[in-house]
């Protein structure tokens, strides 16, 4: 955090304190100054800083990060189907495709969801799905 010439405590505070309530993780933001700075105030800079990052969070796409592990998983062709199916539900992100003698995919499956792909691949496949 830093003030960068104004006034102590006017701008890197007060940019700090909203995202720390803002609930959004990861996060880094630069404000410049254009005008007003001693017309504003240490007050009003204060505000200002702090409401250019209010306006900035509101209108910030976020999403969810998400633990994922990587697997690769194996199955035989009349499988597949079953599988992709499987994979949409369970919102694992298939990386690559390999189709040869059987069908490989490398996959990224959230960490919670992962004893539940083992658990349903075995089901799908009779026991013949591999992951490794």
């Amino acid at each position: 955090m830093s003030d960068d010439g104004e006034p102590h405590g006017t701008a890197g505070r007060p940019m700090l304190s909203v995202l720390l309530h803002s609930e959004v993780g990861e996060i880094v933001t630069v404000c410049a100054r254009y005008f007003g700075g001693v017309k504003l105030g240490t007050g009003g800079l204060s505000r200002a800083y702090a409401g250019g990052v209010k306006l900035l969070l509101q209108t910030l796409p976020t999403e969810s990060k998400i633990k994922r592990v990587r697997i690769t998983v194996r199955v035989a062709y009349p499988h597949v189907e079953n599988l992709q199916r499987l994979l949409e539900d369970l919102e694992a992100l298939v990386e690559h495709e390999d189709y040869g003698e059987e069908v490989r995919y490398q996959i990224a499956v959230p960490a919670t969801t992962l004893e539940t792909l083992r658990e349903q691949l075995a089901q799908l496949t009779s026991g013949e799905g591999v992951l490794e």
